[in-house]
């Protein structure tokens, strides 16, 4: 970056696997805002300046890019580089919804999913929600949680490097989800994260009840999880990077210095600042102002 003075950062970012982020869209916004020289993170990925203020029309400029499959950020330029990640697991590092996938299993797989996409858009109570759809796996066999990890599940693509970079730089990577430890425990040591929280399936004779132990983590646990974690650690929330994509991420994802609404529902994106819609993990890493280059495999 130019020695102009830099308040703000501006990252732009594309899809890795399409790779389409060109030199003029980024010249373009620059000139356009008076930014400094532009820094490109990764060729055809991301590409980032400096400018004196944050900009006034900066959604604007987001809507126009979001339809060249365009993702823009800008945030403080101080303290961008967080030493603690909080993500949420389903639909986040993976991208599947765990319940549903053990629904689909159970043969409710349709009713489930319709339950859950409204729960993750803040239609339903979540907790009451979750009830509802463990109720409906009651006499499920356990083994089949084994099944839909070996089978059904994916990694968002960015996820290891994402985490293998914070901690390379001292960071502290948790994972808390509102689904199952059944699962998470099992994402977590895949993925490299330092702990992991979630909910607790009741299980009798290898049959799943139908029921989750109590109290159910959802929203208000993933916001005592980021307090409780960041103290431990002895660091404030503005040193924290959160990730998630549901309503009952929201509280998280605004105690945190960067809250990152990935892919997420429409009504989440709403009311966070920062929304990737076109990259991958990745991007947490670019908007961080880490180079590809730079990333621990």
């Amino acid at each position: 970056m130019s020695d102009a003075p830099t308040d703000a950062v501006v990252t732009l970012l594309a899809s890795p696997a399409r790779a389409d982020l060109h030199r003029e869209t980024v010249e373009s916004l620059r000139n356009a805002w008076g930014g400094g020289d532009a820094r490109w993170l990764a060729p055809g990925i991301a590409a980032e300046f400096g400018v004196p203020a944050l900009p006034g029309n900066r959604w604007e400029v987001w809507e126009g890019l979001q339809a060249m499959r365009v993702d823009l950020v800008v945030q403080p330029a101080a303290g961008r580089r967080k030493r603690m990640l909080l993500a949420d697991m389903d639909s986040t590092m993976i991208g599947q919804e765990c319940i549903d996938e053990l629904a689909d299993m159970a043969g409710v797989g349709p009713h489930v999913a319709g339950i859950t996409a409204r729960a993750m858009n803040g239609e339903l109570d979540f907790e009451a929600a979750l009830r509802e759809r463990v109720g409906l796996l009651a006499g499920l066999p356990e083994t089949v949680i084994a099944q839909v990890l070996a089978e059904r599940i994916t990694y968002t693509p960015g996820g290891r490097e994402l985490i293998a970079t914070m901690k390379a730089a001292g960071g502290y990577a948790a994972l808390v989800s509102g689904g199952f430890t059944a699962f998470t425990a099992a994402v977590s040591a895949h993925l490299g994260f330092d702990e992991n929280r979630a909910n607790t399936l009741l299980v009798e004779d290898g049959l799943l009840t139908g029921r989750v132990a109590e109290p159910i983590l959802g929203r208000e646990a993933k916001m005592a999880a980021l307090r409780e974690i960041s103290g431990r650690l002895g660091i404030g929330h503005d040193a924290v990077m959160a990730v998630g994509d549901g309503a009952n991420d929201l509280g998280m994802l605004g105690m945190a210095g960067a809250g990152v609404a990935l892919h997420a529902k429409p009504a989440v994106a709403a009311q966070c600042d920062i929304r990737i819609n076109h990259g991958d993990l990745t991007a947490l890493l670019y908007i961080q102002g880490y180079a590809a280059e730079d990333f621990v495999l």
